[in-house]
């Protein structure tokens, strides 16, 4: 139930993440949601690719330092509150939130977002323990 997500460190300078964005889209990989994070000397480009593996080693060839990680991507009410009441199941159960992003587009009247965990297997466990519902890779692509 955990989802593989590519992170790309990048210079913060024009024409860096076009690069990425544009030799993915020569392999013809498709990005299902993303997330950019910077500073003035960095950035850090979070990626949910179908195609994960020829992703990652498309761009480690080409000189981009990319890291596998694993989130979780579940869907929440989308509506006002939809949030907090998952977060507060986590909190409850001690989980920490070390960032979070959201999908553009939604899964019925839900909202899908990814969440990165310190421990996502029992971060799945929690969720679904309370009825909240998680996504593998193959119903995620499905819904991309």
């Amino acid at each position: 139930m955990k989802i593989k997500q590519l992170s790309v460190f990048l210079e913060n300078k024009p024409g860096h993440l076009s690069a990425i964005c544009a030799r993915l889209a020569d392999a013809k990989i498709n990005i299902l949601t993303l997330s950019l994070a910077d500073t003035q000397q960095f950035g850090i480009l979070r990626l949910i690719v179908e195609q994960w593996e020829q992703a990652m080693k498309l761009l480690q060839e080409a000189g981009f330092v990319v890291r596998l990680t694993e989130v979780v991507a579940t869907e929440i009410n989308d509506e006002p509150g939809g949030l907090a009441s998952i977060l507060r199941v986590l909190e409850t159960a001690g989980l920490n939130v070390e960032y979070m992003y959201a999908f553009t587009f939604h899964a019925k009247d839900k909202a899908i977002l990814v969440f990165r965990f310190d421990d996502p297997d029992t971060a799945v466990g929690v969720l679904q323990r309370n009825g909240i519902n998680v996504f593998d890779d193959v119903e995620l692509y499905r819904l991309g």
